[in-house]
């Protein structure tokens, strides 16, 4: 587990790489166990490639891209299932950054 520092965080890409890579890779695998392969591949492909995490107040969020559903184009879905499946996916990431920088009681 590695000591988090919410002020290293600001320069995430420098200090926490490696630990932003295995909450990603641990929500996708997640996601992928539990929802249909091909839209969570399309999702993490077309929409949370650019989002951004933050640490703000405590805790994480994930920014996502400006419009995220007019992203996705290499599956079709409607939009009720995208909204929910993505939503899923962003607090599945917010649970893995918590849990990868220690800070889930119940992992």
């Amino acid at each position: 587990m590695t000591d988090f520092d919410p002020e290293k965080f600001e320069d995430k890409y420098a200090n926490y790489f490696p630990e932003l890579q295995r909450a990603y890779k641990n929500a996708f695998e997640t996601m992928n166990d539990a929802y249909d392969s091909e839209l969570v591949h399309a999702i993490d492909q077309q929409i949370l490639n650019e989002s951004e995490p933050f640490y703000e107040d405590g805790d994480f969020r994930i920014e996502l891209p400006e419009n995220p559903t007019e992203r996705l184009t290499a599956v079709v879905v409607d939009d009720e299932k995208l909204s929910g499946v993505l939503d899923a996916y962003v607090e599945e990431l917010r649970r893995q950054h918590r849990r990868v920088f220690g800070m889930d009681a119940d992992e």
